[in-house]
């Protein structure tokens, strides 16, 4: 077997895993100690820390003041289920997929609720539906940045500002590393798991007053369960978005989500994340257009992701193999690289096509980037000798 060069350098923090994701800079478990651990969330200091991660969403990530925002339990799965559950069947609803989450909300609405106008846009990994199509006199239901595809929506100037349904975005791979336009989105979903690098299991739900609106003039017609109940008596429960959270939340984590808020507003707040991950996903496609071996899943540089990058193999020896054979391939990449300590958990989703993600958000140091490329490198000529041997 050819005996490849090992690179010099090694990156500092090898974690490139798109969730959970590497934590801030300079995080160590003494982040935690304020944590109000054998504390009730419901008492006077657990309900001050929610209130303060309320607070501190606002400032960072530049939500208007009449936006409700709250804490939700199962993360950015749950903020969006019950989004689902609590709005959709008020009128017709034209349902955006090009990748896995994505077609996960499409399944829930078609087959869960049954909803027999929904109107289903979907799109192969790689690419986006006919933006253009979308009727905005229904609600919509889309992935601003799709985390297992590396394909974002480019802005939200195809939203319709007169639009009499509502937006639903789920937006949990691109909140704190690009510029989400409130104005265009009625409801907005994300786990904190994701860009800042948080703990799981908990979710964020913001929602516009016209979200309320909806919630407070229309009753489903299906059961709802108490997990997902954001209205009593026909009204706003108000308690959940100043922190009086439905069920039990981890004041760990709780804590930890507080240490990256602040982290994040020392460094500038939005646009100094949003340029952090600008500058990570910067080195990659540097990388991409000097390597003849990968390409970007996703078609139009427009819409390719600053955080989740997905790259696919495109050497055409590789490519002429078949699809076991290529899944094979990347996996054994993948391991190389794992074995070295150089990268973790940067294996393309379960469901898309086989190749490489690796996670380029706001807590990624560009430098473990740079140290990353000449690894996969390394870890492509190793993988394919070892297939010429085979």
């Amino acid at each position: 077997m050819m005996n490849i060069a090992l690179p010099s350098i090694k990156p500092a923090n090898p974690n490139f895993s798109s969730g959970p994701c590497a934590k801030r800079p300079g995080w160590t478990p003494a982040a935690l100690a304020d944590a109000p651990l054998g504390r009730s969330h419901r008492a006077k200091i657990g309900k001050s820390k929610l209130a303060e991660a309320i607070d501190l969403t606002r400032e960072v990530l530049q939500v208007p003041a009449d936006y409700r925002i709250g804490i939700v339990p199962a993360s950015d799965t749950g903020a969006v289920e019950m989004a689902l559950w609590s709005l959709l069947g008020a009128r017709p609803v034209d349902m955006l997929a090009w990748e896995s989450f994505g077609s996960g909300w499409v399944t829930d609405v078609v087959k869960q609720l049954k909803l027999a106008d929904a109107r289903v846009m979907e799109a192969g990994y790689g690419e986006l539906p006919n933006l253009a199509d979308v009727n905005f006199d229904h609600d919509v239901v889309f992935t601003w940045n799709g985390t297992t595809s590396g394909v974002r929506v480019p802005n939200a100037d195809w939203i319709a500002a007169d639009r009499a349904g509502l937006t639903i975005c789920d937006a949990t791979s691109a909140a704190f590393a690009q510029d989400l336009d409130f104005a265009k989105l009625d409801v907005v979903t994300f786990s904190w798991q994701k860009v800042l690098g948080g703990e799981g299991a908990h979710g964020v739900i913001i929602l516009s007053p016209r979200a309320v609106e909806r919630l407070e003039s229309y009753v489903p017609a299906w059961p709802m369960p108490k997990i997902f109940r954001l209205t009593k008596g026909g009204k706003l429960i108000e308690g959940i978005f100043r922190g009086e959270t439905i069920n039990t939340p981890s004041m760990l984590c709780v804590e930890d989500y507080l240490d990256a808020l602040k982290w994040s507003k020392s460094l500038g707040g939005l646009t100094a994340l949003c340029a952090r991950a600008d500058a990570n996903v910067a080195v990659l496609t540097k990388w991409v257009e000097e390597t003849s071996w990968v390409d970007f899943l996703a078609v139009d540089a427009a819409t390719r992701s600053n955080t989740s990058v997905c790259l696919k193999i495109v050497d055409p020896a590789i490519a002429a193999l078949d699809d076991k054979a290529q899944a094979a391939f990347a996996k054994a990449m993948v391991a190389a690289l794992d074995a070295q300590g150089v990268a973790y958990d940067i294996g393309a989703y379960r469901d898309a096509p086989s190749g490489l993600r690796i996670w380029a958000g706001a807590t990624v140091e560009t430098a473990d980037l740079e140290a990353l490329v000449p690894w996969l490198n390394w870890a492509f000529e190793t993988a394919k000798a070892e297939l010429a041997t085979a």
